[in-house]
């Protein structure tokens, strides 16, 4: 049998005719760059997410870098985020001359734990005289939002901003208000597997501020002013393409039923794992909502991970492990000094989860085998 880990073929035979439509649309009118497409984009998204003003980007990776560069972040500046995630939270932090400073995560939404980003932040404060902290980039991590009832007043109290690293969290809702019209701006990413995702690269930043709005503009092409020959500041080559975004123009068109399709995968999955020994399935906070990018369980410990995954595998059922090796004992991050045992929650979590597959299309029989599977 062939279970697929995301199914993007079957996405597509939903929204053919609207992709080639779209992908049509700007071969005719040949603005491939920065045409009206990404405009339509920026509007629709932002509505969608409550907040005043979209700017579209190259991948998600640029978002973050954008969003950074528009704070004025460089050398000496700490900004705080979690080690779980994928690099691209902190590389864009680094990439920038300044020094991410980890924080452990909470062991049940594995996102931020806010008691030790307090600890974290007083603990530069006081000792780091080499270090001005200036921000958090919370990670809403598979799906899920952080706690931002603690994260967002403790950030701002302590005179830091919040970037809300949305890449895997679009269309989720904090106690109501979509996630990127939280925090001070939010990032998010179209890389195919993301919920809503494009065919190549792609990323957004959100902000209710015009002055940053203007400001990512002008960073997203190399810190252009009036025109693009005139160069104001320093910036990027961060623009989104108009066919990848006559795709998401497309995919939009059904994201809601999407996001709907994902809960109900989600629910499927609660109920035929709740049996399977040893294993615990993730918990969405009350009030919140994920988009399930991913589907991750806790094995018992590394060896049981090892004898479950081997199951699936045996059985040609795809899984994926997010994240085996955590941001503070990457090589890319060993000048930072961090060393085993630092994150003690992060780094059990990652010796224990593994994904299992999750997409809207995925069929009921086929969870059934998998939990069949899980439990021989």
């Amino acid at each position: 049998m062939s279970i697929p880990f995301i199914d993007l073929k079957s996405q597509y035979k939903e929204i053919e005719t609207a992709v080639k439509k779209g992908i049509d649309g700007v071969l005719e009118h040949g603005a491939y760059i920065m045409g009206p497409e990404i405009a339509d984009l920026e509007a629709r998204l932002s509505s969608f997410s409550s907040v005043r003003f979209g700017v579209g980007c190259a991948s998600g990776t640029d978002a973050l870098v954008m969003a950074l560069m528009a704070l004025e972040i460089g050398p000496g500046d700490a900004v705080f985020t979690t080690p779980f995630t994928f690099m691209a939270t902190a590389e864009s932090i680094a990439l920038l001359g300044a020094t991410p400073v980890f924080v452990d995560v909470d062991p049940v939404t594995y996102n931020i734990d806010p008691e030790d980003l307090r600890r974290k932040i007083a603990d530069v404060k006081d000792n780091r005289t080499d270090l001005t902290p200036r921000g958090v980039i919370s990670v809403d991590l598979f799906g899920q939002p952080a706690d931002y009832d603690l994260i967002e007043p403790l950030a701002h109290n302590s005179g830091l901003f919040l970037i809300v690293d949305a890449a895997q969290s679009f269309g989720a809702t904090y106690k109501g208000k979509p996630v990127c019209s939280l925090g001070d701006v939010a990032c998010t990413s179209f890389f195919p597997a993301k919920p809503l995702g494009c065919y190549g690269d792609g990323g957004m930043v959100f902000a209710h501020n015009e002055e940053l709005y203007k400001l990512l503009q002008s960073i997203r092409v190399h810190g252009m002013g009036e025109d693009k020959y005139e160069n104001v500041r320093l910036g990027i080559n961060g623009r989104l393409d108009a066919m990848q975004a006559a795709v998401l123009l497309a995919k939009f068109e059904i994201f809601p039923g999407e996001i709907v399709k994902r809960q109900q995968v989600a629910d499927r999955y609660e109920e035929l794992l709740s049996s399977v020994p040893g294993l615990t399935t993730p918990a969405v906070a009350e009030g919140n909502t994920s988009v399930w990018a991913q589907y991750s369980v806790l094995a018992k410990n590394s060896e049981h991970r090892t004898e479950l995954m081997g199951k699936l595998g045996a059985a040609s059922i795809p899984t994926a492990i997010y994240y085996p090796k955590p941001l503070h004992l990457q090589k890319a991050f060993a000048n930072l000094g961090y060393q085993e045992g630092d994150f003690p929650v992060c780094e059990e979590i990652g010796n224990r989860i593994f994904a299992l597959p999750m997409h809207p299309y995925l069929k009921a029989e086929d969870q059934a085998t998998i939990a069949e599977t899980l439990k021989g």
